[in-house]
């Protein structure tokens, strides 16, 4: 029907070609439908990368097509040649399994293919993929409260971003920034009107009203946005305002800007090598370093040996003495609430704070969240700079009352 409709809105002749990913293992059968209602292409992928989130296979698609009235116009021979060269090509590169793996919930959890893998590899260097399964099946709640808008960049991430929160931090306790803003009408309406109870809860989080106005009277009113301060940003970073410039300072924000500096970091990821395992480890507490090895039951520390046991679960004995409130003069800690990449320290040490300053701001899954100050006092030490990968619970800075 996407297809027909298409036809009949388009001038006579236009060109329709549809694309699509394989992540629900039922492509092919979406491409012949395509074909059949009068696509004029459909868009192929070659192994390795082929399958999954990624478009069907020239190989398989050519299987599905024989006997039919449609012709890939291809040579399967050179096909099936490229395909090892381009194999050859990618084998010293880290293809994740989930982005070639036939995920059947998909139709259920609307996860676009490339979405999918964007995020779990982000999960993944987080340490937290094992929670994937818990953030997919969020999905289908937050699509259908959040009004159906069509989950394609960005709305897909607004999607995910949501279901990741209520995965981690419990259901709506936490509303994402741009999940909260698309049901209160910033993005526009959306196809379906969004839950009155998740419109109240956005609101009443994120401190904004519902608007019915347009996207372009939001934002022409916004003097964040537009021409003239995208060019205030790379004067500001000293570089040059060109057309080109412009679009990705105003797109990509800070991002943007240390894409255009040469700051921005490669996430293409290869195949690690093989590496015997150390030794032993350097450990570094509260400023002290400490030489550890471990052999059996024992560790050595600094040279001296210690006999250890490690068992499941927690002793709340432990966890009572070592959490105490430390008194007035005392040092707390600051810990990060979730795992992620330091973008912004904001404070530095010796500055006077108050409870709910911000100390630093971490991004997590496209995600900017401010770690606050616990309490009020002098800024004694900031153990993390911009860039850092933080850990859930790992102590970030410290503060002296």
């Amino acid at each position: 029907e996407t297809i027909k409709q298409a036809r009949a809105y388009l001038p006579e002749g236009s060109h329709i070609r549809f694309h699509s990913h394989d992540t629900a293992g039922d492509c092919t059968l979406c491409y012949m439908a395509a074909l059949d209602a009068g696509a004029d292409g459909i868009d192929l992928s070659m192994a390795p990368v082929s399958g999954g989130s990624c478009q069907p296979d020239v190989l398989t698609m050519w299987h599905v097509l024989r006997g039919t009235d449609y012709d890939l116009g291809v040579d399967m021979e050179k096909i099936r040649e490229a395909e090892g060269v381009f194999q050859e090509c990618m084998k010293d590169y880290f293809l994740p399994p989930e982005a070639r793996a036939v995920e059947p919930t998909i139709p259920f959890s609307p996860m676009p293919g490339g979405a999918l893998t964007a995020n779990t590899q982000m999960m993944r260097d987080s340490g937290i993929l094992d929670k994937y399964p818990s953030v997919i099946c969020e999905m289908g709640e937050v699509v259908r409260r959040g009004g159906f808008g069509t989950s394609v960049t960005p709305v897909s991430q607004f999607y995910f971003q949501q279901a990741f929160n209520n995965a981690m931090f419990g259901k709506w306790k936490r509303i994402a920034d741009g999940y909260g803003r698309m049901v209160l009408g910033y993005f526009g309406r959306t196809p379906v009107a969004p839950d009155p109870e998740i419109v109240r809860i956005a609101a009443e989080q994120l401190g904004l009203e519902p608007t019915t106005k347009t996207v372009l009277e939001i934002n022409d009113a916004d003097p964040k946005k537009g021409i003239d301060a995208a060019k205030g940003k790379l004067r500001a970073a000293g570089l040059p305002d060109t057309d080109e410039n412009v679009f990705i300072a105003a797109c990509c924000g800070e991002k943007g800007i240390a894409f255009l500096k040469g700051e921005a970091k490669v996430h293409v990821r290869k195949v690690a090598a093989a590496t015997p395992p150390p030794s032993g480890c350097t450990v570094t507490i509260d400023g002290r370093t400490y030489a550890v090895t471990i052999d059996g039951n024992s560790a050595s520390v600094n040279g001296k040996r210690y006999d250890y046991e490690v068992k499941d679960g927690l002793d709340e004995g432990a966890i009572r003495s070592s959490t105490k409130v430390v008194g007035h003069g005392g040092e707390y800690p600051v810990k990060s609430p979730l795992p992620g990449t330091v973008m912004r320290v904001v404070v530095k040490q010796g500055r006077e704070i108050t409870v709910g300053d911000t100390i630093v701001v971490l991004e997590a899954m496209k995600m900017e969240t401010e770690v606050k100050a616990p309490v009020g006092g002098t800024v004694a030490a900031v153990s993390v700079s911009p860039g850092d990968l933080v850990a859930s619970g790992q102590q970030i800075a410290s503060i002296r009352q």
